[in-house]
């Protein structure tokens, strides 16, 4: 319970102290799927960032982590007062446990919708992975998710 109080308090202060929208580049969230845990994203510019994901494997339960650099085609819709890119990137996973580690190489597919203020965003996103290490394998990932810009 103190640690969601801290974390609650952490994101109510970090918030008051954040820059306006219009500069809010870094997100922090969580994401529900493969991997379930937390996701953060990085805008390098208006049509290229960085995603992250660290987490847990549900179906093995193995320590999850992957990194993308990935570009946006941005769709606007007024109607819903927000914008929808459509991104697609490359990137590496890695799967850690039980002795079963392997490395991988991901290409992720998604939408992500931002809400007016640039301030928060809900995605939802698919990745075939080639496995490469310690052999060569297919696998899939993909979840939900939410960020809160700072």
């Amino acid at each position: 319970m103190r640690v969601l109080f801290a974390i609650i308090l952490a994101a109510v202060i970090l918030t008051a102290l954040a820059p306006s929208p219009a500069q809010a580049r870094f997100g922090v969230g969580l994401m529900v799927g493969e991997p379930t845990g937390f996701t953060f994203k990085w805008w390098q510019d208006e049509s290229t960032a960085v995603n992250a994901a660290t987490g847990w494997s549900l179906g093995d339960g193995h320590f999850y982590a992957h990194g993308d650099y990935v570009w946006h085609r941005v769709i606007e819709d007024e109607k819903l007062g927000g914008s929808a890119p459509v991104y697609y990137g490359i990137g590496v996973r890695l799967l850690l446990g039980d002795g079963k580690d392997n490395v991988g190489v991901r290409i992720p597919l998604g939408l992500n919708y931002t809400f007016e203020n640039g301030r928060f965003d809900v995605f939802v996103e698919i990745a075939p992975i080639f496995n490469v290490i310690p052999e060569t394998a297919f696998d899939l990932s993909g979840g939900v998710g939410a960020r809160f810009y700072f």
